[in-house]
């Protein structure tokens, strides 16, 4: 099955996230299909905390690919700051 899912990447105490679809056989941090994104969640100041690719996440969602419980909440934030 296929999955939209946070790959961690960044230093120790210093996570940041890649945004990818993957086979969820694959390991958390291993190979992928694409990249949709990123989600910094220490970002500060005027560093980006959220980006996505929302067309090609629909695309994704579309054709079977199902999002983990963190991105889904991830993909309704960044509906919202589109609207």
């Amino acid at each position: 099955m296929v999955s939209i899912r946070l790959a961690r990447g960044g230093a120790k105490n210093r996570p940041f996230y890649h945004v990818v679809v993957t086979d969820n056989r694959n390991s958390r941090d291993g190979a992928y299909i694409e990249r949709l994104g990123f989600f910094n969640p220490v970002a500060r100041g005027n560093e980006e905390r959220l980006q996505l690719d929302t067309e090609r996440v629909a695309y994704w969602t579309k054709n079977g690919a199902q999002p983990t419980d963190r991105v889904a909440k991830l993909i309704k934030d960044a509906k919202k700051l589109a609207a």
